[in-house]
């Protein structure tokens, strides 16, 4: 198996059928699969063999999907990198993985810190130029344009996918072929997705939910993806409208955001099917956006470590509010802390078995036995179960804070907040947001009052070291922090009371 076999039956199959569109450009299936095999070959001769990591840290470009696929039928490990992380965030990622390549672009070029990255062998150019970089489009027009994948076992890594964990720092789940493949299946029967359908893809491609729930399920079943770079309102509206695209993807600020535009209906006319997923999603904005379009919002459930689907809230039953039902060949149960199994209506944390569960977290064998125990992946998400066996997501057992689908862990945003030198405490958390679920809100005691500091000063340290996603959107100067005994910051009493003050301004 291989998880390029998809490219290449859709070759096979259809080769004359679009298979991306991106902007002015179009490629067929053939085409796309001889592009893929220039890549794989192209590579092989700059001596990347089965095992090895090249990363990928791009945008959303086709460069971005030919370069994944020929990296997979090379029997090579495709390591996905957050396109908004700076030269910090990337040389973690890329020295954790011990990466042989990097695949990028002119722009950010310059986060890739080569002298201190001693695995790195190679930066290759996938837009724009950079002088003395080989550029991805040279390496290609001197390979061979036949390849076929390599045939690897099931356990075979196939990509990383970097994640935030208890530690603050990213940390790679690892998928493997097999993982991958049992996910895009379960992913294109629960959606009946087809090869007349056309999917917009403008959710990021290094991360799970737009790699695995979109683009590998759209091609296993010969669809045809509309890439755009980015979620831009007025680009989504007229990639529906051009391009008849078929099956909308989303998380719930998305919807929140098309609900607020008021887009008519005709515009939307092409599309028979709206997913969601990555974060909770509001019961009223499925049900306002049911009763404006005529159409249900499913949802799914899962993780970075499950590849990422778990559970799905399939239209043969519905249920507002819940995530589902788990998807083919997946269990999911609610424990209690010791990892018994709790009886439905009970809270306690989700744990996961199956054919999706990652093989673990590259290269810390500790995090991943701690995460995976007797086969279940503990999600450290808090939910429950009903007597239909549907389930519902509750909280989080974590600190992590979920913002537009994108988790920001507290930890890390505070290490780089505690370098400013005028900072004495900072504690970093989540507070609800309408739009974007959760934002990151600061609380920080000033080493001197006498000398303040700004919110803007301290956004702008940030900004220099940090993911604009992971920058406190909020930032309180306080006095204090709420502590235990042994001195911990309570940070459940800082959420507490932050929403208490958003319920409290509402009202008036």
């Amino acid at each position: 198996m291989n998880i390029a076999d998809h490219i290449e039956r859709g070759h096979l199959l259809f080769p004359h059928k679009v298979a991306l569109i991106f902007e002015e450009q179009s490629f067929t299936y053939q085409q796309l699969n001889q592009l893929t095999n220039k890549v794989t070959n192209g590579l092989r001769a700059l001596g990347v063999r089965s095992g090895d990591r090249v990363a990928l840290f791009l945008p959303n470009i086709p460069e971005f999907i030919i370069s994944y696929l020929g990296i997979l039928k090379l029997g090579a490990i495709a390591v996905s990198v957050n396109v908004m992380f700076k030269r910090e965030e990337v040389t973690h990622v890329l020295k954790d993985c011990g990466a042989k390549i990097v695949i990028t672009t002119e722009a950010q070029c310059h986060y890739v810190d080569g002298a201190n990255l001693p695995d790195l062998e190679q930066i290759l150019i996938a837009e724009g130029e950079r002088e003395g970089r080989l550029s991805l489009g040279q390496l290609m027009a001197n390979a061979d344009s036949g390849a076929r994948a390599v045939a690897v076992e099931s356990q075979t890594p196939a990509s990383i996918v970097y994640t935030s964990g208890t530690t603050g720092f990213a940390k790679g789940a690892t998928l493997s072929h097999g993982n991958v493949i049992s996910n895009m299946y379960a992913q294109s029967r629960c959606c009946r997705m087809n090869a007349d359908d056309k999917l917009l893809l403008y959710l990021p491609l290094f991360h799970c939910f737009g790699q695995n729930a979109i683009l590998n399920a759209g091609l296993n079943v010969c669809a045809t993806i509309v890439l755009q770079r980015r979620f831009e309102l007025e680009q989504v509206l007229k990639n529906i409208t051009v391009n008849k695209v078929t099956m909308f993807f989303g998380v719930p600020t998305v919807f929140i955001k098309l609900l607020k535009a008021n887009i008519s209906p005709n515009v939307l006319q092409s599309i028979r099917y709206y997913f969601s997923a990555a974060a909770s999603m509001p019961v009223t904005v499925v049900q306002h956006w049911q009763s404006k379009y005529n159409l249900t919002i499913h949802e799914g459930y899962g993780l970075t470590e499950t590849s990422p689907c778990a559970c799905y809230n399939h239209d043969l039953m519905y249920k507002f509010g819940s995530v589902g039902m788990p998807i083919d060949n997946v269990e999911m149960k609610i424990v209690d802390p010791y990892g018994q199994q709790l009886p439905p209506g009970e809270l306690g944390e989700i744990a996961i078995r199956g054919p999706n569960v990652m093989l673990g977290y590259w290269n810390r064998p500790q995090a991943t036995a701690q995460a995976i125990k007797q086969g279940w992946f503990h999600t450290g998400d808090l939910g429950r179960i009903d007597e239909q066996g549907f389930f519902y997501i509750c909280d989080r057992l974590k600190d992590m804070i979920n913002m537009s689908g994108f988790k920001v862990y507290p930890n890390e945003v505070e290490q780089v907040i505690y370098q400013h030198p005028a900072v004495a405490e900072v504690a970093i958390y989540g507070v609800p947001d309408p739009e974007k679920g959760e934002i990151v809100k600061a609380n920080i005691i000033p080493k001197n009052v006498e000398q303040p500091i700004t919110a803007v000063e301290i956004k702008e340290f940030c900004s220099q070291r940090l993911a604009n996603y992971k920058i406190p959107r909020e930032i309180d100067f306080v006095a204090d922090l709420p502590k235990n005994p042994t001195g911990k910051v309570l940070k459940r009493v800082l959420r507490q009371e932050a929403t208490a003050n958003i319920v409290l301004a509402s009202s008036f």
